[in-house]
Protein backbone atom coordinates (compact mmCIF):
# COMPACT_ATOMS: atom_id res chain seq x y z
CA UNK A 1 0.00 0.00 0.00
CA UNK A 2 2.51 2.48 1.08
CA UNK A 3 4.41 1.73 -2.38
CA UNK A 4 0.89 2.27 -4.23
CA UNK A 5 0.57 5.87 -2.72
CA UNK A 6 4.29 6.66 -3.84
CA UNK A 7 3.55 6.08 -7.24
CA UNK A 8 0.49 7.67 -7.18
CA UNK A 9 2.29 10.82 -5.48
CA UNK A 10 4.95 10.57 -8.03
CA UNK A 11 1.94 10.68 -11.15
CA UNK A 12 0.48 13.78 -9.37
CA UNK A 13 4.19 15.79 -8.81
CA UNK A 14 4.79 14.82 -12.88
CA UNK A 15 1.75 15.62 -14.21
CA UNK A 16 1.24 18.98 -12.40
CA UNK A 17 4.92 19.61 -13.48
CA UNK A 18 3.51 19.41 -17.34
CA UNK A 19 0.38 20.95 -16.65
CA UNK A 20 2.48 23.95 -14.96
CA UNK A 21 4.48 24.18 -17.44
CA UNK A 22 1.69 24.10 -20.02
CA UNK A 23 0.02 27.01 -18.81
CA UNK A 24 3.40 28.79 -18.48
CA UNK A 25 3.74 28.29 -22.36
CA UNK A 26 -0.21 28.48 -23.67
CA UNK A 27 0.00 31.89 -21.55
CA UNK A 28 3.03 33.38 -23.12
CA UNK A 29 1.67 32.49 -26.50
CA UNK A 30 -1.78 34.12 -26.05
CA UNK A 31 -0.05 37.82 -24.74
CA UNK A 32 2.37 38.66 -27.78
CA UNK A 33 4.63 41.20 -27.16
CA UNK A 34 4.40 43.86 -29.80
CA UNK A 35 6.66 43.80 -32.89
CA UNK A 36 6.74 45.99 -36.58
CA UNK A 37 7.04 43.60 -40.05
CA UNK A 38 10.45 44.88 -40.26
CA UNK A 39 11.24 43.11 -36.84
CA UNK A 40 9.44 39.69 -37.97
CA UNK A 41 11.71 39.87 -41.37
CA UNK A 42 14.86 40.31 -39.94
CA UNK A 43 14.06 37.77 -37.32
CA UNK A 44 13.10 35.06 -40.10
CA UNK A 45 16.18 35.65 -42.20
CA UNK A 46 18.41 35.00 -39.09
CA UNK A 47 16.30 31.90 -38.27
CA UNK A 48 15.00 32.87 -34.86
CA UNK A 49 11.83 32.09 -35.95
CA UNK A 50 9.92 28.83 -34.54
CA UNK A 51 6.12 28.73 -35.85
CA UNK A 52 3.74 31.55 -37.58
CA UNK A 53 0.30 31.85 -37.26
CA UNK A 54 -1.15 34.00 -39.73
CA UNK A 55 -4.68 35.42 -41.38
CA UNK A 56 -5.31 37.04 -44.63
CA UNK A 57 -8.39 39.11 -45.71
CA UNK A 58 -10.20 38.93 -49.30
CA UNK A 59 -7.22 40.63 -50.83
CA UNK A 60 -4.52 38.85 -50.05
CA UNK A 61 -3.16 40.93 -47.41
CA UNK A 62 -1.98 39.72 -43.87
CA UNK A 63 -4.43 40.80 -41.28
CA UNK A 64 -3.25 39.03 -38.23
CA UNK A 65 0.60 37.90 -37.87
CA UNK A 66 1.54 36.07 -34.82
CA UNK A 67 5.20 34.42 -34.47
CA UNK A 68 7.21 32.72 -31.48
CA UNK A 69 11.13 32.76 -31.12
CA UNK A 70 11.25 30.48 -28.71
CA UNK A 71 8.22 28.82 -26.46
CA UNK A 72 7.69 31.91 -24.02
CA UNK A 73 8.76 34.56 -26.25
CA UNK A 74 5.84 35.56 -28.77
CA UNK A 75 5.13 38.67 -30.74
CA UNK A 76 2.47 40.14 -33.07
CA UNK A 77 2.15 42.87 -35.55
CA UNK A 78 -0.76 44.97 -34.04
CA UNK A 79 -3.24 47.02 -36.36
CA UNK A 80 -2.15 47.53 -39.83
CA UNK A 81 0.37 44.80 -41.30
CA UNK A 82 3.13 46.84 -43.44
CA UNK A 83 6.16 48.24 -43.82
CA UNK A 84 8.04 50.80 -46.08
CA UNK A 85 7.16 49.13 -48.80
CA UNK A 86 3.13 48.79 -47.90
CA UNK A 87 0.70 45.95 -47.76
CA UNK A 88 2.23 43.02 -46.39
CA UNK A 89 0.53 40.70 -48.33
CA UNK A 90 0.59 36.63 -48.19
CA UNK A 91 2.66 36.11 -51.11
CA UNK A 92 5.48 38.51 -49.28
CA UNK A 93 5.02 36.33 -46.54
CA UNK A 94 5.18 32.94 -47.53
CA UNK A 95 8.39 34.56 -49.82
CA UNK A 96 10.09 35.57 -47.33
CA UNK A 97 9.73 32.10 -45.52
CA UNK A 98 10.68 30.66 -48.62
CA UNK A 99 13.94 31.82 -48.17
CA UNK A 100 14.68 30.36 -44.64
CA UNK A 101 16.67 27.10 -45.11
CA UNK A 102 15.09 25.77 -41.66
CA UNK A 103 11.28 26.77 -42.37
CA UNK A 104 9.54 27.13 -39.14
CA UNK A 105 6.25 25.42 -38.82
CA UNK A 106 3.41 27.56 -40.44
CA UNK A 107 0.15 27.76 -40.27
CA UNK A 108 -2.89 30.25 -41.97
CA UNK A 109 -5.60 30.39 -39.36
CA UNK A 110 -8.22 32.58 -37.93
CA UNK A 111 -8.24 34.63 -34.95
CA UNK A 112 -8.23 31.80 -31.83
CA UNK A 113 -11.47 31.50 -30.09
CA UNK A 114 -12.54 28.69 -27.82
CA UNK A 115 -11.95 25.46 -28.68
CA UNK A 116 -15.40 24.03 -28.17
CA UNK A 117 -17.99 23.63 -25.49
CA UNK A 118 -16.80 23.90 -22.06
CA UNK A 119 -13.45 22.07 -22.73
CA UNK A 120 -10.51 24.20 -21.20
CA UNK A 121 -8.74 25.92 -24.79
CA UNK A 122 -5.28 26.40 -23.54
CA UNK A 123 -4.38 22.24 -22.74
CA UNK A 124 -5.47 21.58 -26.96
CA UNK A 125 -4.95 24.43 -28.40
CA UNK A 126 -1.37 26.11 -29.45
CA UNK A 127 -0.46 28.51 -32.62
CA UNK A 128 1.35 28.05 -35.47
CA UNK A 129 1.18 24.49 -36.29
CA UNK A 130 0.62 21.06 -34.12
CA UNK A 131 -0.41 21.57 -30.76
CA UNK A 132 1.42 20.18 -27.45
CA UNK A 133 0.42 17.03 -27.32
CA UNK A 134 2.28 16.46 -23.96
CA UNK A 135 -0.27 18.87 -22.54
CA UNK A 136 -3.48 17.62 -23.92
CA UNK A 137 -2.58 14.33 -22.67
CA UNK A 138 -1.30 14.91 -19.23
CA UNK A 139 -4.80 17.39 -18.93
CA UNK A 140 -6.56 14.03 -19.99
CA UNK A 141 -4.83 11.70 -17.67
CA UNK A 142 -5.08 14.09 -14.89
CA UNK A 143 -8.95 14.55 -15.90
CA UNK A 144 -9.25 10.17 -16.00
CA UNK A 145 -7.42 10.03 -12.42
CA UNK A 146 -10.07 12.45 -11.31
CA UNK A 147 -13.34 10.34 -12.63
CA UNK A 148 -11.44 7.21 -11.00
CA UNK A 149 -10.81 8.51 -7.84
CA UNK A 150 -12.73 9.30 -4.58
CA UNK A 151 -11.94 13.25 -4.23
CA UNK A 152 -12.08 14.30 -0.42
CA UNK A 153 -12.76 17.82 -0.50
CA UNK A 154 -15.44 17.75 -3.44
CA UNK A 155 -17.37 15.05 -5.42
CA UNK A 156 -16.83 14.22 -8.77
CA UNK A 157 -19.16 16.84 -10.73
CA UNK A 158 -17.46 19.67 -8.45
CA UNK A 159 -14.59 18.68 -9.74
CA UNK A 160 -15.85 18.02 -13.21
CA UNK A 161 -16.80 21.51 -13.81
CA UNK A 162 -13.69 23.01 -11.99
CA UNK A 163 -11.97 21.24 -14.75
CA UNK A 164 -13.64 22.54 -17.48
CA UNK A 165 -15.34 25.83 -16.95
CA UNK A 166 -13.06 26.65 -14.31
CA UNK A 167 -10.31 26.22 -16.84
CA UNK A 168 -7.26 25.49 -13.93
CA UNK A 169 -9.30 23.02 -12.04
CA UNK A 170 -6.87 20.04 -13.03
CA UNK A 171 -4.13 21.79 -10.93
CA UNK A 172 -5.74 22.60 -7.86
CA UNK A 173 -7.30 18.58 -7.76
CA UNK A 174 -3.14 17.64 -8.67
CA UNK A 175 -2.39 20.03 -5.44
CA UNK A 176 -5.15 19.15 -3.20
CA UNK A 177 -6.67 15.95 -3.72
CA UNK A 178 -6.50 13.21 -2.00
CA UNK A 179 -4.36 15.10 0.54
CA UNK A 180 -2.23 18.23 0.09
CA UNK A 181 0.64 17.53 -2.26
CA UNK A 182 3.25 19.54 0.07
CA UNK A 183 2.74 17.02 3.17
CA UNK A 184 3.77 13.93 1.01
CA UNK A 185 2.50 10.54 0.14
CA UNK A 186 -0.88 9.15 2.19
CA UNK A 187 -3.94 8.71 2.90
CA UNK A 188 -6.53 12.00 3.06
CA UNK A 189 -9.15 12.66 5.56
CA UNK A 190 -13.15 13.28 4.07
CA UNK A 191 -14.27 16.40 4.78
CA UNK A 192 -17.42 15.71 6.60
CA UNK A 193 -19.61 18.51 3.96
CA UNK A 194 -17.71 18.19 0.68
CA UNK A 195 -18.26 20.61 -2.31
CA UNK A 196 -20.79 19.01 -4.18
CA UNK A 197 -21.74 19.89 -7.76
CA UNK A 198 -23.91 22.68 -7.32
CA UNK A 199 -21.53 24.81 -5.10
CA UNK A 200 -18.85 23.40 -7.39
CA UNK A 201 -19.88 24.55 -10.78
CA UNK A 202 -20.13 28.29 -8.88
CA UNK A 203 -16.66 27.99 -7.66
CA UNK A 204 -15.31 27.21 -11.46
CA UNK A 205 -17.13 30.06 -12.41
CA UNK A 206 -14.93 31.93 -10.19
CA UNK A 207 -11.77 29.95 -10.85
CA UNK A 208 -12.70 30.77 -14.82
CA UNK A 209 -12.98 34.26 -14.37
CA UNK A 210 -9.77 33.98 -12.27
CA UNK A 211 -7.61 32.18 -14.66
CA UNK A 212 -8.34 34.87 -17.60
CA UNK A 213 -5.74 37.36 -15.38
CA UNK A 214 -3.31 34.29 -15.70
CA UNK A 215 -2.01 34.78 -19.13
CA UNK A 216 -1.97 38.55 -18.36
CA UNK A 217 -0.09 37.95 -15.57
CA UNK A 218 2.47 35.72 -17.60
CA UNK A 219 2.94 38.39 -20.07
CA UNK A 220 3.01 41.16 -17.46
CA UNK A 221 6.38 38.78 -15.53
CA UNK A 222 7.66 37.62 -18.83
CA UNK A 223 8.11 41.11 -20.45
CA UNK A 224 10.78 42.60 -18.54
CA UNK A 225 12.80 39.35 -19.10
CA UNK A 226 12.15 38.57 -22.29
CA UNK A 227 10.40 41.37 -24.03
Amino acid sequence: MRVLRGVGFGVRVLLLAVLAWGVLVTGASSVPFSRTVEQFRGAVVAGQVDRVSYDVGDSGEVVALVWSQSPLTWYQVEGWVADSVGTYTEARLRADLDRVPARPSVVREARRGDFGGILPDWPFRYPGGSSLWWIAAAWVAAFVLMLGSTPRLANRWAWFWMFTVGQVGALLFLVLEPRPLWRGPGEGVTRANRVDGSRGCGYAFLLGIVSVLVPLGVGWLLGPLLG
